[in-house]
């Protein structure tokens, strides 16, 4: 253990079937991949940040981040977050 490191904190996962933009799932998991976390570690940390109002990325991983987006074609911004609609099939 690293001095002064926090104890792990011991929680409950549960299993979720949530629908994600594909393209935005592509670039969320190529993220994780990159620093080497699982995809629900990532979320949590996103949405623990989120709730607190503080952002929740360095200006290096956004730099990674607008890579993966260009790789995956992802152009969807925060303002169009209440624009989407699923595609009918």
């Amino acid at each position: 253990m690293v001095a002064n490191a926090k104890p792990p904190i011991v929680v409950e996962r549960v299993q979720t079937g949530v629908r994600m933009e594909k393209r935005l799932l592509k670039v969320l998991k190529g993220l994780a991949e990159l620093k080497d976390l699982t995809l629900g570690d990532l979320l949590e940390g996103i949405v623990l940040h989120a709730f607190e109002g503080k952002a929740p990325f360095s200006p290096q991983t956004l730099k990674e981040i607008e890579k993966l987006r260009n790789i995956y074609g992802l152009t969807l911004r925060a303002a169009d977050s209440h624009q989407l609609k699923e595609q009918q099939r």
